[in-house]
């Protein structure tokens, strides 16, 4: 069944480093557990989604490598976008041809 899925998308670096991010997604899954909501977001880091040439305009736009915040839920995606400032926003339907897996990365998995 085709889902969309939205984002906010920027450099690794920037996500992962500069961002108190790992904060914010700790209150957020926080505040999902205390309302018994299923979690509807991942962190995915060198997304292979921006591989999908309808996503090439956001690839451009982004220093690699880029990590991506993807959720199902819009509002939350808005609300990160206005609480991060610098960083690209979008959507895609998945799964598709181009995107078969929506939290797929790029990064091979250590171990």
């Amino acid at each position: 069944m085709m889902q969309t899925y939205y984002f906010v998308l920027a450099s690794d670096r920037f996500l992962c480093e500069e961002e108190p991010l790992e904060e914010v997604l700790r209150e957020r899954t926080n505040h999902y557990k205390s309302q018994e909501k299923e979690v509807d977001f991942w962190l995915v880091r060198q997304p292979a989604f921006l591989e999908a040439l309808e996503l090439k305009p956001y690839k451009d736009q982004c220093p690699q490598p880029a990590a991506a915040i993807i959720s199902t839920n819009k509002s939350f995606i808005t609300w990160l976008k206005l609480r991060l400032e610098f960083v690209l926003t979008g959507e895609f339907e998945a799964p598709t041809g181009a995107i078969a897996d929506p939290l797929a990365s790029l990064v091979a998995a250590a171990g």
